[in-house]
């Protein structure tokens, strides 16, 4: 492991007692994100991970990830004294109340939830509460079949402390329900709080840190906890794929998939929430395609028949492959690419499905130009595929190409491609797509009506 630098190195400070000492391990999305939050409600957080780039950003107070008012965040918890960051897990753990696990959990070679990263953690925490005095709260924070809590991190916190949980140390499994794009504005008004633990010590602390944001938390064990997060993730990934073949039929039949979803959408009571019920793309990012796979996974294992979930993948690929088709029937041989990310405001391209697109086009000998506003050349992109690396294979040969694709700007993409792929709604895309002639396959609905939309435009589901 690598040393800390001066500045990343944890300077004592006096605790108080209403506000934890918190460690996060992993600067991800969701570590990142975390420890600017609770650093802005009070907290004193120490952010530890192995990679030098994320630990010097938020020692320096910056965001090591696009994400709206993060940067912000993270400066003023620097300037205030609050946010420290360091590679020496033990020696964060030491001097923390309470420790959130947010590491990396991709898809293993088999279809099973990769353990790695999480044990590695489990090991180092460990040996920070072999060297401490005093009660701690260990907190997963990671998306993780059930039972791995208990049943793959404590034994190995377990076995490297000398410790027993429950009884010397706390545990707790807190799902996130953090979008990307909005991941701030969503910590500090969460649509719920789900804290399973396992004794009442731990959920009092837990009930206390989220105090203000959240007055009533959902306190639960931590089995059902973890069922939370993978049902949650599921579910929308169920509801995107629904939309999606709504709209797959709707459009042979001449009819408007988006103004029958309106109707459908108004039913609050039965029908749940509207969000993810739009015809379009296919679902991609770091979660909803991963839990997919883990879910069925275990269905799997366990010798239960899950008919939907397990055709959720299928008909995920069928959307992709549709897309795929559209820009082939225009004959098109340079395609502009508007939008690379899995969804707007994010520069997070783990499984965004556009990239399964591009690369079936570039092996037809298709030439891509590609925009993103959240993208460039400094992007780390070939770091990003290399996490989905059993998920989606071969989007490692369209790693090292990728940067070369980007144009400085969509105007310039447009410019240069016989036909254009809009994956995001932006106003700059709509603007440059309703400008020309070229053929159009929209992913994003970029009009509400479908009389509003040029003749040259082609809807993937409308």
């Amino acid at each position: 492991m690598l040393r800390p630098t001066t500045q990343n190195a944890i300077q004592p400070t006096l605790r108080t007692a209403d506000r934890p000492t918190v460690s996060v391990v992993g600067l991800g999305y969701v570590g990142a994100v975390s420890t600017a939050c609770l650093a802005g409600l009070g907290h004193r957080v120490i952010g530890v991970d192995v990679d030098p780039v994320k630990v010097d950003a938020i020692a320096a107070g910056k965001s090591p990830i696009h994400e709206k008012d993060l940067s912000r965040l993270l400066s003023e918890g620097v300037e205030a004294g609050l946010i420290t960051s360091t590679y020496d897990l033990a020696a964060a753990v030491s001097d923390s109340d309470v420790t959130f696990v947010s590491v990396g959990t991709p898809t293993a070679e088999d279809g099973s939830c990769d353990h790695r990263y999480i044990i590695a953690a489990a090991r180092g925490i460990g040996e920070g509460l072999r060297r401490k005095v005093g009660r701690h709260v260990v907190v997963m924070r990671c998306s993780i079949p059930p039972g791995s809590t208990m049943g793959v991190m404590v034994p190995e916190i377990e076995a490297a402390s000398g410790l027993k949980a429950g009884r010397d140390f706390g545990v707790c499994f807190n799902p996130e329900f953090l979008r990307e794009g909005v991941a701030v504005a969503d910590f500090h008004a969460p649509p719920k709080t789900v804290i399973g633990v396992t004794d009442s010590g731990t959920a009092a602390l837990m009930t206390r840190l989220y105090a203000d944001v959240d007055e009533n938390p959902v306190i639960t064990s931590i089995e059902v906890a973890e069922m939370v997060k993978y049902v949650d993730n599921v579910w929308h990934a169920t509801k995107v794929t629904f939309a999606n073949e709504v709209g797959r039929l709707c459009k042979p039949l001449g009819v408007d998939s988006h103004e029958v979803m309106d109707i459908f959408v108004r039913d609050t009571k039965l029908n749940l929430s509207p969000y993810y019920l739009k015809p379009g793309f296919a679902y991609g990012g770091s979660c909803l395609p991963k839990e997919v796979r883990a879910v069925t996974h275990i269905a799997a294992r366990l010798g239960v028949d899950l008919p939907l979930i397990g055709a959720l993948e299928r008909s995920n690929a069928t959307q992709i492959a549709a897309a795929a088709r559209l820009v082939r029937e225009t004959g098109a041989r340079r395609v502009a690419v508007l939008g690379l990310a899995f969804k707007p405001g994010t520069d997070d391209l783990r499984e965004s499905p556009i990239l399964e697109v591009m690369a079936d086009l570039l092996e037809d000998g298709a030439e891509i130009l590609a925009h993103d506003p959240a993208i460039t050349r400094e992007t780390r992109i070939e770091s990003q595929l290399a996490y989905v690396a059993h998920a989606s294979p071969g989007l490692g040969q369209l790693a090292s190409g990728l940067r070369d694709m980007l144009t400085g700007s969509a105007a310039e993409a447009v410019a240069g491609a016989d036909a254009i792929i809009v994956t995001h709604a932006h106003p700059t895309y709509r603007a440059l797509a309703a400008s020309t002639n070229k053929p159009v396959i929209d992913l994003a609905r970029l009009y509400k009506s479908r009389s509003d939309q040029p003749a040259n435009f082609c809807g993937i589901g409308w």
